[in-house]
């Protein structure tokens, strides 16, 4: 299920790959230095600053929300997937979690934006920048009890 926002990326699944990435961590706030490291060393010197450092937060969001809440009964090994697809006009970041299914789009629509922008609450902060810096986001159950969240950035500065 694709939820597009201001900017739909018409291209998608016509563009020949640039280049591609791919990173395996376990299920651990720890790793979240890697995969900074990671996505700084792999596609900070190839797109704009300013979408890189949007990516970035969109990243880390995503992969701390599924240690802290997808994955939270699982243990530690338990890998989370990333893989970043690099075209001429857009990236896509995708990362897999073997969590609950959870519909993302109902809860995004059900958050406060005001909440979400106060320093006071947490809850659903994480999600909302990542709605508010990604151009594309699509969800998908994948078999094996996965679950798949895509998130596109527009390479336009």
């Amino acid at each position: 299920m694709a939820h597009t926002k201001k900017k739909t990326i018409t291209s998608r699944g016509k563009e020949q790959l640039y280049r591609q990435f791919r990173l395996q961590q376990r299920t651990d706030l720890n790793g979240a230095t890697t995969v900074l490291q990671w996505l700084e060393s792999n596609l900070k010197p190839l797109i704009p600053e300013k979408i890189y450092w949007q990516c970035q937060v969109a990243l880390i969001e995503a992969f701390t929300n599924i240690v802290r809440h997808a994955h939270h009964n699982l243990p530690p090994s338990t890998p989370i997937e990333i893989q970043i697809n690099l075209y001429h006009n857009y990236l896509e970041m995708s990362i897999w979690d073997q969590g609950e299914p959870f519909d993302l789009f109902e809860y995004l629509q059900s958050l406060n934006p005001k909440q979400c922008q106060s320093l006071d609450k947490e809850e659903g902060r994480g999600l909302y920048l990542i709605d508010q810096l990604m151009d594309e986001l699509e969800q998908e159950r994948l078999t094996q009890g996965r679950n798949c969240l895509r998130m596109r950035k527009l390479l336009e500065v």
